[in-house]
């Protein structure tokens, strides 16, 4: 029969974790378990399990799974959202700015990408957060501008950039979901030939495409 005393260290840890650090350490172990089972494969005992804890005390913090769900998922549209927004925002001819977008994106699959892996999964059925086809629509409305300008200096319509600006951020996210699980190519690589195929076209393409932003 165990010494029940043994337990008392671990008790007297896991109650000396304030509130807030709980409440990250649950989002976090939360994190991964979406990530790795999507969120109708997680649960509330394995992630409570994870986290040291009874379930009571994932209720207390977020009202249930999905309430958990919808902080995760917030946290990671606003990080995506951020990255984007500053490349979007710093200036810099049109296809410099393409680029950055396009390395950003890459860049949040490359460093978060069992956060990627949560955003491109549907949303659960009544869930108030965005989906990530509705995150991509924010951000092509924000390349809309770019775009449009582009387009009168070209003599084109610019009525017709918020759907350009659709087809191009619909390019390289899709791209991104193929190389979170296809790493041949590292990610300047894959946001050159993106750029490659977004700025020259099919009939213009670069044998061996390079970014004009700078790469360290």
């Amino acid at each position: 029969m165990s010494d029940p005393s043994s337990d008392k260290p671990s008790r007297a840890g896991r109650a000396r974790m304030t509130g807030r650090e709980r409440r990250e350490q649950l989002i976090g172990i939360g994190r991964k378990h979406f990530a790795d089972k999507g969120f109708e494969g997680a649960t509330i005992e394995e992630i409570a399990a994870s986290a040291g804890v009874s379930k009571p005390v994932v209720y207390e913090h977020f009202g249930g799974k999905e309430g958990l769900y919808a902080v995760v998922v917030d946290r990671e549209i606003e990080s995506l959202l951020n990255a984007v927004q500053g490349a979007l925002t710093s200036g810099g001819s049109s296809r410099e700015i393409i680029e950055r977008a396009a390395l950003a994106l890459l860049g949040y699959v490359e460093t978060s990408t069992d956060g990627f892996r949560i955003l491109v999964r549907d949303s659960p059925a009544g869930q108030a957060t965005g989906s990530f086809a509705s995150l991509m629509s924010d951000i092509a409305s924000q390349v809309e501008h770019i775009l449009a300008a582009e387009f009168k200096s070209h003599r084109l319509d610019p009525k017709a950039a918020p759907m350009y600006a659709q087809m191009l951020v619909g390019m390289i996210a899709l791209t991104g979901q193929w190389w979170l699980d296809s790493r041949r190519f590292k990610k300047h690589e894959v946001a050159a030939h993106v750029v490659n195929l977004a700025w020259n076209g099919l009939t213009g393409l670069e044998a061996k495409p390079t970014l004009t932003t700078d790469q360290t």
